[in-house]
């Protein structure tokens, strides 16, 4: 009867954000068994109950997904990004700012320390970058949008202290990120496998999505890549995790690679790509 009940929740959960549970149902009964016996449920009642409360989606998504991040995380990607990217395509957004996804932010390690380097570089004026960072757990993005780590926290187990003491204030046994980091980030909900509100980002120029696909099976991963080929401007980038690859989804990205380091670049949109490969 328990096994029935997961299988549900395992399909429900992977219909609403791509999540596969379905052949590790003892992870997720791990994950959500003591908030179903605090609401006084089982599985089967806990589905309908997540069905008639739209709310609880925020509770389950906060126990399933896993926001273990760091600043300066895989610095060679950062690097290259910041010294060989952006000066490619400053200027070539003449009509509105050069526009940086971190999609998945989590708490707000990876889209602030863009910032920081990109504070850095001494290269741009404020207002000429902006920095979207979206996530599906919303507790997460409010602690981002707070900017404040314990400084216990492993948050800090990379970051050079020369950006430490630069971009942080010491405050209440940890570090509030200066204000001029904070501005240059706006953090919003975003579930990837919602279509309409994946089209409402707009047009960017570099997308990070990283160490998130490794979560979803092939059917999402292209999904979502489809997605990301809509959002990215012609010759615009995305940096996955180095644990993922679509190299072989032929949706209009080419490969490349710097000493220490790979990405993608958009090189055609996806429904042309898709077009012209069924032609043949």
């Amino acid at each position: 009867m328990h096994e029935s009940g997961l299988t549900k929740l395992s399909q429900v959960i992977y219909d609403y954000c791509g999540l596969r549970f379905n052949d590790r149902l003892p992870i997720l009964r791990d994950k959500i068994s003591k908030r179903v016996m605090e609401l006084g449920l089982d599985y089967d009642e806990y589905y309908d109950f997540l069905t008639a409360s739209p709310m609880e989606w925020d509770v389950l998504i906060e126990l399933l997904t896993i926001n273990e991040t760091y600043f300066y995380r895989e610095e060679h990607q950062l690097t290259e990004c910041c010294s060989t990217i952006l000066p490619m395509l400053r200027g070539g957004t003449r009509n509105r700012p050069l526009r940086i996804w971190s999609a998945a932010c989590s708490s707000g390690e990876e889209p602030y320390t863009i910032a920081m380097l990109i504070q850095e570089t001494g290269q741009y004026l404020p207002g000429s970058i902006e920095i979207i960072a979206t996530d599906i757990n919303k507790k997460v993005l409010q602690k981002a949008e707070k900017g404040w780590y314990h400084n216990n926290s492993f948050a800090f187990r990379r970051i050079p202290e020369t950006l430490l003491k630069k971009y942080f204030v010491e405050e209440n046994d940890g570090y509030q990120i200066k204000e001029s980091i904070k501005k240059m980030v706006t953090f919003n909900y975003l579930n990837l496998l919602n279509e309409e509100d994946m089209a409402e980002i707009g047009e960017v120029d570099i997308i990070f999505c990283r160490n998130v696909l490794i979560y979803f099976d092939q059917d999402n991963t292209k999904r979502v890549i489809r997605s990301f080929n809509k959002n990215l401007a012609l010759g615009g980038y995305l940096f996955l995790g180095h644990a993922e690859s679509i190299t072989d989804t032929n949706l209009g990205f080419q490969k490349l690679r710097s000493e220490k380091s790979f990405y993608y670049r958009k090189e055609s949109d996806q429904d042309e790509t898709i077009r012209c490969i069924s032609s043949r």
